[in-house]
């Protein structure tokens, strides 16, 4: 679909003059932003009335806009998608007569308009209107999920509004700037539940089975973030701070459900006291769904959080630590959108790392703190390392990026602003100080409560906070530019205790080594290994004094986003003191040599070197990191099996001696990493075609019908994943048998996606035909297809061309235009470059092709990896492998 923008600026074709000084007033906080509808009127109010017809999928809509009309005009237009209309009328403030419009819907610019015989004046109306709606398949306006339960085959409906779909269920202002208050009633089956942002006000029988529920009005809010959910539901509750606390789930699970449910208790408290502003609203619940996404695993709806199970629920018989940190992490993500996007929105989808950027920091603060025995503060180093590779390459974008369509603001919601926009907050937290930082956002959630904001709008509060910090022009260079600094680093003589450094700026990039570099002020951060550490703000050049004569480590503490290339002799003198690094600097230092490494700005096997130092007792979340790399490299010599062996072999014998000290089963009072390293190293293991681990994941598998112990919940999924990796044709059979029994969505959801990960073609093939089939579940199918193209991109990218009439229909809408390209991204051949750029110019929007052109780029970057790094790695490897 193609959307129309309507600049502030061109407002002559809509006929309307913006002349009068009141709305020059009114108009003041949109003249900057973005939109795709005529300015001349506002909504403040809605009163929404839903009736769904599951069975049917369709639901019929009665709504009241309260408007105000703040210049002449004869046409109203607002955002209606597959909405058919049979009555429209406005009636002007005080006045009983009813004007009835034209009506004309324009399901390509996503709008209806309504066209008056005369122009309207100045002043407030209400605009009523009757319309019938489609109840989706995929999580895009209100949609239905089909799940198995213990008590047979069920059907939830659910609402999904971001980024631009609450048109698909209300004809309304659909963009974040037009906020309004919401009144809700439905009309469900009585035995069923409902539930929306607000408690429920009133419940009366309607009749025939159904009941009637109206909720209380809702804080003024934008229009993505109105939430509507009913189903056979049960829900737990606890209180925090004179908040209600609840978890909505399917019934017969929320035992599952009681982690989230505390979690939830303690976060709110945590947020209530960071932000300084209370929670406004009297309750906040989770909604858990069966099913998934491509697009997403949880939206922030104001008090009603929707989060898909597999990251809301913890099943007792196959949820793993992994998935409780997840589910943590989650949770508290999703909480900071209370305030960083419901209570404070970004006016424009420009601004989202504003909402997106600032939840994923400050769940990851608030975990952390929460659960310090998790030490999950090294996973800020992993973020930043996501962050970097994307920004790298020739498609990145700055963290503000400007967006025109419906498709681009899909697109924005990537790892640049996820991670990018994470790394650059922590970063400027340690800049200016944790309580500087803090005041800042509290002035500036205060500032602009109920309202919307820009990124400036948050500068301007730290500045304010952090004076002679300069916090502006530090973000604006590191938000309104993209890509990853490069700080090189020249060696000083060490005098009187200290060494001078000298510090030039370039920039990292992992496909362009002849681009200009772009410039930034960078807070730098050096010590010398276990020295005291000073700091810097580079721009273009600097020296720092370092106290101290041991080799010098940059980006101490690993705050700043940038790269850091040494000298040959400082590379080798850090990698000679490794063991002597906090572990978080490990993970940075192995990071950036791996990076430059593969950029080819130091040698490849530098990382290898690392590796082959690292003592078989460093810390678990080291020998991650390692075992992460060792998993890449052997995806790159992929199909080049001499070549493979050899480094398979040298993996194994690094990794082994690790998974001896771990070992298959628990020990008690083990540390969090460690039970996390198990999992991940049976997998890789699995992955270095280690036949050992292999054996014993299979004899486990088999062993589970006779013996509790064999499969631990733990390593259910682990060891699963191993049996279908390696699967033949009648274990597959045997698993494909145990999905269609299985009963509980989040265990049926896995065995479908195992089915997928498959390394025999012929199997996968198989997997393909049945993601085209009823059986896995609407939303199941799509990751499937993904599933399959990791391993087999080729085969996975035609096959879903082949029959992209139907596999459109498995995709959320937001998901389409990046998720064929998605399918070639682990491909090492040259003509998938071509397919890939020919889908996009034959079915996307031209000013939405990112996600193809990064696919594209991705593919070229393999491609280089694999000509020009790995002869390295072989030479490393026929010096050192054994």
């Amino acid at each position: 679909m193609r959307t129309r923008l309507v600049s502030a600026i061109v407002l002559a074709l809509t006929g309307v003059a913006f002349t009068s000084t009141a709305l020059a007033a009114n108009a003041a906080p949109m003249a900057q932003t973005t939109t795709q509808l005529p300015r001349a009127v506002r909504p403040s109010h809605y009163a929404v009335s839903i009736s769904p017809h599951p069975s049917s999928l369709s639901f019929d809509g009665k709504v009241t806009v309260d408007v105000e009309v703040l210049a002449p005009t004869s046409t109203i237009t607002l955002n209606a998608l597959d909405l058919s209309f049979s009555k429209a009328q406005l009636t002007a403030e005080k006045s009983a007569v009813a004007m009835l419009p034209k009506v004309s819907t324009d399901n390509d610019a996503q709008t209806v308009t309504f066209t008056f015989d005369k122009p309207l004046a100045r002043g407030k109306y209400q605009l009523s209107m009757s319309y019938r709606g489609k109840i989706a398949t995929q999580p895009n306006g209100l949609f239905a999920i089909d799940y198995d339960s213990k008590a047979g085959k069920k059907r939830a409906l659910y609402t999904q509004f971001e980024n631009s779909d609450a048109r698909r269920f209300i004809p309304s202002w659909d963009e974040p700037n037009y906020k309004a208050t919401f009144d809700l009633d439905v009309t469900v089956p009585s035995g069923d539940m409902a539930v929306s942002n607000m408690p429920v006000a009133s419940k009366t029988d309607a009749g025939n089975g159904l009941s009637h529920i109206t909720f209380k009005t809702s804080p003024k809010m934008s229009t993505y973030l109105l939430f509507f959910g009913t189903g056979e539901f049960d829900r737990i509750t606890t209180t925090s701070d004179g908040v209600e606390i609840g978890v909505v789930t399917q019934k017969g699970l929320s035992s599952q459900a009681a982690f989230t449910l505390e979690s939830g208790k303690a976060v709110l408290k945590e947020y209530n006291d960071y932000f300084g502003v209370p929670y406004p609203l009297p309750k906040l619940d989770n909604i858990a769904s069966p099913g998934s996404s491509q697009f997403f695993s949880a939206m922030e709806n104001w008090g009603a959080i929707y989060t898909f199970e597999y990251s809301l629920l913890l099943d007792p018989s196959i949820s793993t630590q992994s998935d409780k940190q997840w589910v943590f992490s989650v949770a508290a993500h999703e909480m900071a959108h209370q305030w960083f996007g419901d209570l404070v929105t970004m006016r424009w989808w420009d601004d989202l790392w504003l909402n997106e950027g600032f939840a994923s920091w400050m769940a990851s603060r608030t975990t952390d703190r929460l659960h310090p025995e998790w030490n999950t503060r090294l996973d800020a180093v992993a973020a930043r390392e996501r962050a970097m590779a994307r920004d790298a390459v020739v498609t990145t974008h700055p963290v503000v990026q400007h967006v025109a369509t419906v498709e681009q603001a899909s697109q924005a919601f990537d790892v640049i602003t996820y991670l990018k926009g994470r790394s650059v907050i922590r970063m400027l937290e340690a800049y200016v100080g944790p309580e500087n930082w803090r005041t800042g956002v509290r002035n500036y959630i205060k500032a602009h409560a109920y309202g919307n904001s820009v990124s400036d709008d948050l500068w301007q509060a730290m500045d304010a906070a952090a004076p002679g910090k300069h916090v502006s022009t530090v973000a604006h260079d590191f938000t309104l530019q993209p890509g990853v600094p490069l700080i090189r680093v020249e060696p000083g003589e060490c005098v009187n205790h200290a060494v001078t450094l000298k510090l030039s700026q370039g920039e990292f990039t992992k496909d362009r080594p002849e681009k200009q570099p772009l410039r930034w002020h960078v807070p730098v951060v050096a010590q010398s290994i276990g020295g005291k550490p000073v700091s810097a703000l580079v721009d273009g050049t600097a020296t720092l004094t370092v106290p101290g004569c041991g080799p010098v480590l940059v980006n101490a503490g690993q705050s700043g986003y940038y790269r850091t290339l040494y000298s040959s002799t400082q590379e080798a003198a850090i990698a000679g003191s490794f063991a002597r690094l906090a572990p978080i600097d490990q993970l940075g230092v192995m990071g950036d040599t791996w990076a430059l490494g593969m950029a080819g700005l130091q040698p490849v096997s530098d990382f290898l070197d690392l590796a082959k130092a690292t003592s078989v007792d460093a810390d678990p979340q080291i020998w991650d990191e390692v075992a992460g790399r060792f998993a890449a490299l052997d995806d790159y010599y992929r199909g080049d099996a001499r070549r493979q062996q050899a480094f398979r072999a040298f993996a194994t014998k690094r990794l082994s001696p690790v998974f001896a000290r771990v070992g298959w089963e628990a020990k008690p009072n083990e540390s969090v990493p460690t039970t996390i390293l198990r999992s991940h190293l049976i997998g890789v293991l699995s992955t270095l075609g280690d036949n050992e681990v292999i054996a014993e994941a299979r004899r486990r598998y088999a062993a589970q019908a006779t013996d509790a112990r064999a499969v631990p919940a733990e390593l259910r999924k682990t060891i699963l994943a191993v049996v279908a990796g390696h699967a033949d044709a009648a274990t597959w059979d045997q698993l494909h048998a145990a999905a269609k029994a299985e009963r509980t969505p989040l265990v049926k959801d896995n065995l479908y996606a195992q089915l997928a990960s498959t390394e025999d073609t012929a199997l996968a093939k198989r997997a393909l035909d049945l993601a085209l089939s009823d059986e896995p579940g609407a939303t199941n199918s799509a990751g499937m297809i993904d599933m399959v193209s990791r391993l087999h991109p080729e085969l996975a990218f035609d096959f879903a061309l082949a029959h992209r009439e139907q596999v459109d229909k498995l995709l959320d809408g937001p998901s389409r235009s990046g998720y064929y390209p998605s399918l070639g991204t682990n491909s090492f051949d040259a003509a998938m470059v071509d397919k890939i750029n020919d889908y996009a110019a034959k079915y996307v929007a031209a000013t939405s092709r990112r996600d193809a052109e990064t696919a594209v780029a991705n593919i070229k970057y393999r491609m280089m990896v694999r000509n020009e790094r790995l002869p390295a790695v072989d030479e490393w490897l026929s010096k050192n492998g054994s």
